[in-house]
């Protein structure tokens, strides 16, 4: 009896407390995740399905990255303007009328043209489901449930990789297709069993993208994640690249990331709740740095085990910054303002997504030697920042108290 009574407490502590329509959120985005095949595999389709040039496939991933940049400050004014879950459903279905048309679409400016719509509404629906945890969820739960909301990703992600691998052997339009169908289910389902959670307009307070602007704190936290962004994003653009150049095969690369994976999925889930009880500055702060020290590490490999080992450290990292940006978004915005605040996290990745790749290569190219401890000092940088402003952080007054 004691120990079910153990086991049923467990269980508690990591996922109880939480409101059924956050559990609906995380079940479609689970869901959603599972059909992301198609972005993974667009430099194979470009140039393999559609005997696109590589200067080419440059071209139409770049303005895939542009339409990004626009999507997050958008869909954030979106979902402050018009709600979360209008916001959030049109997003998915866009972005399932969009995959459609690519998988058939077979001239460069149709490409061109379709990527940079992609790019605008695929991840459209991140500052809305945000938003959707703030105003649902109560502060000291939100680091868990944010948490989780990260762990769906990861684990839908990775089985998405494995099997998008085995879809693509009958063809890429498949892939396409099963994107579409379960951003279509995300949809629904956000439309069918969650309820509207932006204030109710007589309660809300005018807002512009201004009043975000003017929030110094806020800009300093995007910054200071901007710079952890060009370092993580390291890993999935610049990695690759250097192990080749060292002479292993790309199966060392798989190898690798396979244990980022494999940690995200078996160990996040386990301390999410145990670091939620911490200061959310001081954890994150502790998660920049322990990528940074990943990636600097990076350097010393030369095999595949070495570079698995790096990833590991790096991982280990990232998984103590899984649902803190969340929570501190939340507490810095005003409820009427969370899908703006939102999105203008959203936009310090989607810069990054752009950068990362342009900096990254650069010093492959012009500074292999110091390429991996310069990395390791952003990500210390960015970690020293997170602390200053952990004060500041704290002594904000929570409006979710207001409401």
């Amino acid at each position: 009896m004691t120990t079910v009574i153990s086991r049923t407490g467990f269980i508690q502590s990591k996922v109880g407390g939480l409101p059924r329509p956050f559990w609906v959120l995380f079940g479609g985005t689970f869901v959603n995740r599972l059909g992301t095949m198609v972005e993974p595999f667009i430099g194979i389709y470009l140039t393999q399905a559609r005997g696109v040039s590589l200067a080419t496939t440059g071209l139409v991933m770049t303005m895939f990255g542009v339409g990004s940049l626009l999507s997050q400050p958008v869909a954030g004014w979106l979902a402050d303007r018009l709600g979360r879950r209008i916001t959030l459903t049109g997003g998915m279905v866009a972005t399932a009328v969009t995959m459609v048309a690519l998988g058939y679409t077979t001239s460069v400016p149709g490409l061109v043209a379709g990527m940079f719509v992609l790019g605008i509404v695929v991840d459209a629906y991140r500052p809305a489901s945000q938003a959707i945890v703030a105003d649902l969820v109560p502060p000291e739960d939100r680091p868990r449930a944010f948490g989780l909301l990260f762990w769906a990703i990861n684990l839908g992600f990775s089985v998405a990789m494995v099997a998008g691998g085995w879809l693509a052997r009958s063809g890429f339009t498949v892939l396409f297709w099963v994107d579409a169908v379960t951003c279509l289910i995300f949809g629904l389902l956000v439309w069918r069993a969650i309820p509207e959670t932006r204030p109710a307009r007589e309660d809300a307070l005018p807002g512009r993208f201004a009043d975000v602007l003017r929030d110094r704190l806020m800009l300093v936290f995007v910054l200071g994640n901007l710079a952890y962004s060009l370092v993580y994003l390291q890993g999935y653009t610049t990695l690759p690249l250097a192990m080749t150049g060292q002479g292993l095969p790309a199966s060392a690369y798989g190898m690798a990331m396979a244990v980022n994976g494999l940690l995200i999925v078996v160990v996040q889930p386990l301390t999410n709740a145990w670091l939620a009880r911490f200061d959310s500055s001081k954890v994150l702060a502790s998660g920049f740095a322990l990528v940074g020290v990943g990636f600097a590490v990076t350097s010393l490999a030369s095999s595949a085990a070495g570079h698995a080992a790096a990833v590991a450290v790096w991982t280990l990292g990232e998984v103590l910054t899984a649902g803190i940006p969340g929570a501190i978004v939340a507490t810095l915005a005003p409820p009427h303002l969370r899908g703006r605040y939102s999105g203008l996290y959203g936009l310090s990745w989607s810069a990054g997504t752009l950068l990362a790749p342009l900096v990254g290569t650069r010093l492959l190219a012009d500074a292999p030697g110091l390429m991996w401890p310069l990395f390791g000092a952003l990500g210390l940088l960015a970690a020293a920042g997170q602390l200053l402003i952990g004060r500041a952080i704290r002594r904000r007054p929570s409006p979710s108290r207001k409401e």
